[in-house]
């Protein structure tokens, strides 16, 4: 990769880390709602002024729903609901071990021996923060926030459909297909009143933290990520999301003091090296289709 290049990268994971904490933030004034509609409807202004791109309606719809609505939704309940923004951060981009799990289901692309040992690396991890569990937060929320990796990875496989599509334009127009039925869906939780209340009540914090996510993190950052797989074998640039975690937490840590537990912090360590260990190994195989 160019100097350039990878300086764009690491950027990308300083913004995505940066966003957790962005969030628990703008969390304290807004609902997982209406917080998660706003960052939607700031990243979709772009398209004001650009078509939609050629891709079918069902398809840009169901993309929005998880690889935007689903996976910012639920994170955004888990933090509000108590789950540390360094976890949250972690679990977010185990992803790729649903990632992997549903494309051998769905794609008979079968893991390699390292994929595999990685899967269970991270699996195990994830079962040790589990066992962390009902403490500082409810299952309930924990439960939630899973939903998140499992909506990005399906999101991951269904943007396959989308290729040849200029990035840019298709994350614009992901962004109205989910910011539009989180609106409705903010003012039948929280109510029309108390909607336009937090709105027109917003601090200046809240305010920046709502561009941070809606203009920089989701517009920007996406498209300048986007573009690197284009530019590049994914096994280039992939890696570079291994530092969000990283970001995300020691960020939490010096802004509210977050500290972990022995087992989860070996939990959190063993789910990022499962995923290291995963995003580093070769590409998987296709089975051979049977008559």
């Amino acid at each position: 990769m160019k100097p350039a290049d990878i300086l764009i990268a690491l950027l990308v994971a300083i913004i995505w880390g940066l966003a957790f904490v962005a969030s628990r933030i703008a969390l304290d004034e807004f609902s997982p709602e209406l917080m998660t509609a706003m960052r939607f409807i700031i990243a979709a202004v772009p398209c004001l002024f650009i078509p939609k791109p050629k891709v079918a309606w069902s398809l840009l719809i169901a993309i929005s729903f998880t690889l935007f609505l689903g996976q910012f939704l639920s994170q955004a309940y888990g933090i509000a609901h108590g789950v540390p923004v360094g976890l949250t951060s972690v679990v977010v981009q185990s992803q790729a071990l649903f990632t992997i799990g549903f494309a051998a289901i769905a794609f008979g692309e079968r893991p390699t021996q390292v994929q595999t040992l990685g899967i269970v690396i991270a699996a195990a991890g994830l079962l040790m923060i589990c066992g962390t569990v009902g403490y500082d937060f409810s299952v309930a929320a924990f439960a939630v926030l899973m939903i998140s990796p499992i909506s990005f990875a399906i999101g991951n496989l269904l943007l396959r459909g989308a290729r040849g599509v200029p990035m840019f334009d298709l994350f614009a127009w992901l962004c109205v297909a989910s910011a539009v039925p989180l609106f409705v869906l903010a003012l039948i939780a929280n109510g029309p009143a108390s909607t336009w209340t937090s709105l027109t009540h917003m601090s200046l914090t809240s305010a920046l933290c709502m561009l941070m996510l809606g203009g920089i993190s989701t517009s920007i950052a996406y498209w300048l990520w986007g573009r690197l797989l284009r530019d590049y074998p994914a096994a280039q640039v992939v890696p570079f999301a291994l530092l969000v975690p990283f970001v995300g937490s020691a960020a939490s840590s010096i802004v509210f003091g977050e500290r972990f537990g022995p087992l989860r912090l070996a939990g959190m360590l063993t789910v990022i090296g499962g995923i290291a260990v995963m995003v580093l190994a070769r590409r998987p195989q296709i089975l051979p289709k049977t008559a």
